[in-house]
């Protein structure tokens, strides 16, 4: 199986190399590749690459996810997230290949407290929910072979985070204000890497499961509980902060102001990924735990 990876330097496409590696071969590309092109804003190049290339499996995990930032250039964002997405599943059906592609909770406008389904209807709130939807519908429109992955919270070891930033601020101040009104699950991009490699080995054998799916860890929790569960887990670890558990206020998210307004409600069940794949998603604690250990581990 000839596997093509659009976004390798990215959290998730990093850990793709590594679970997608015992699939077949793998030809893992990046926005500044030079054999081939890998920057989704040239469509051009990206459809030329797949022709090239003939993959059976094309996995894009290249986006662009600076919320904020993206305010300000939808016009480029649209580009990388919807109108690219969308010349990858045109070449995927040309080539009769399986697209994997992820997609995000800022597609719903995060009301209520209720996990979301794939079937509930969708209300992005930002540039960067409203380009990542329209990349989906691009993709089902299109008619070819594809599993769409709606996470949320993605982490990882590696590169910048938002329990890196706890722990970095944990040691400075004698106390922090974090946001307890968004209720989300966070979710690992080894989880993810992995769920994929599985789901890609299943949809070879059964292509009735093709569809939209929502992938994210089990439980949830809001950013003030994420906040609390690294800094104890610091603490009990030997980690010298300043800050008490006392001190980590909780707080609205008004209290942050932002160009991107976020959903609230970022809860998704996971539960036609678990009927169809049968899989079982870990506790969030479970991921951040191994995140954390490594992280701490490292910086000894």
């Amino acid at each position: 199986m000839k596997i093509l990876l659009f976004g390798k330097g990215g959290q998730v496409g990093w850990e793709l190399q590594r679970s997608l590696a015992p699939l077949g071969e793998v030809i893992a590309l990046d926005f500044d590749s030079k054999e081939h092109c890998g920057d989704l804003t040239n469509l051009e190049g990206i459809a030329q690459t797949i022709r090239t290339i003939a993959p059976d499996v094309i996995v894009n995990a290249a986006a662009h996810t600076a919320v904020d930032k993206a305010e300000s250039e939808p016009e480029l964002v649209r580009t990388i997230n919807a109108l690219s997405p969308g010349v990858i599943a045109r070449e995927a059906k040309r080539n009769n290949a399986w697209l994997i592609h992820y997609s995000t909770d800022y597609v719903f406008d995060g009301s209520g407290d209720e996990p979301w389904q794939e079937t509930d209807p969708i209300g992005p709130l930002s540039v960067y929910g409203a380009t990542k939807l329209e990349g989906e519908q691009l993709i089902e429109q299109s008619g070819c072979k594809c599993l769409i992955f709606r996470t949320s919270w993605v982490y990882a070891a590696r590169g910048g985070n938002f329990a890196k930033t706890m722990l970095r601020l944990a040691q400075e101040r004698d106390k922090l204000s974090v946001i307890d009104d968004q209720i989300g699950a966070p979710t690992g991009a080894d989880l993810l890497a992995d769920i994929t490699a599985h789901a890609i080995r299943t949809a070879q054998q059964k292509p009735e499961v093709a569809g939209l799916y929502h992938l994210v860890a089990g439980g949830e929790t809001s950013w003030h509980g994420y906040a609390n569960f690294v800094i104890e887990f610091a603490r009990k670890t030997g980690v010298a902060l300043k800050v008490t558990p006392e001190a980590i206020q909780a707080v609205p998210t008004s209290a942050f102001p932002a160009p991107a307004k976020r959903p609230h409600n970022s809860r998704m069940s996971a539960e036609k990924l678990r009927r169809n794949f049968g899989v079982e998603l870990p506790h969030w604690q479970f991921g951040v735990t191994r995140m954390l250990t490594e992280i701490l581990e490292s910086g000894k």
